[in-house]
C-alpha cells in the first residue's frame, strides 16, 4: 500500500529531525545565553519550515491509513496517529510559542531567564521526540509484521535435506 509507505517515510523524516535537533540543544546546553540565542536565532531560520513540511504529512498519511487499514494493523496506526497527535498538540501549546518570542531575543543581551526558557523548550521537544520516534517505531513494526504475514509459507517436510 502506497499510503503505509509514504506514512513511514515522512514519519521517519520528521523522527530523526527531531533526533538531530534533541542532540543539538543537548550539546548546547554547556554554553552561555549568547551562544544559546545565537543559535536558536538560526534554528529559527528554518527549522520550522522543515519540521511543517515533515509532520503534517506524516500526520495526515498516518491518520488516513489508520481510518483505510484493517485488523491489527489499524490499531496500530491509530496508535501512531494518536502518538502524532501528542507531537502536534505539544509543538503548538509549548515548541511554537516559544519559538515566537525567542524570535524577537538579542544575542548582546538574552533575557534572564534564557535558561528557564531554555529547559521549558526542551523539556517539551524531549516528549515529543519520543512521541514521535515511538510513533515511526510502531509504523515500521507493523510494516514488517505485514510483510511476514504476507510471506508465502514453505512446509518444513517441503525443505531439501
Amino acid at each position: 500500500m502506497a499510503l503505509r509507505g509514504v506514512s513511514l517515510f515522512f514519519s521517519g523524516l520528521f523522527a530523526g529531525f527531531l533526533v538531530c535537533v534533541m542532540v543539538l540543544e543537548n550539546s548546547l546546553r554547556s554554553f552561555g545565553a549568547a551562544v544559546y540565542t545565537q543559535v536558536r536565532l538560526v534554528e529559527l531560520d528554518s527549522l520550522d519550515k522543515l519540521a511543517s513540511v515533515t509532520l503534517i504529512p506524516a500526520l495526515v498519511t498516518t491518520v488516513a491509513l489508520a481510518i483505510w487499514s484493517r485488523g491489527n494493523s489499524r490499531r496500530s496506526a491509530f496508535v501512531a496517529a494518536a502518538l502524532l497527535v501528542v507531537v502536534f498538540v505539544t509543538t503548538f501549546a509549548v515548541n511554537l510559542p516559544i519559538n515566537s518570542d525567542q524570535l524577537s531575543w538579542s544575542v548582546q543581551q538574552p533575557p534572564a531567564d534564557w535558561a528557564a526558557v531554555r529547559d521549558r523548550w526542551q523539556a517539551a521537544h524531549a516528549v515529543r521526540t519520543v512521541a514521535a520516534v515511538l510513533a515511526f517505531v510502531v509504523l515500521v513494526s507493523t510494516a514488517v509484521r505485514r510483510r511476514e504475514a504476507a510471506r508465502p509459507r514453505v512446509p518444513a517436510d517441503s525443505v531439501a535435506g
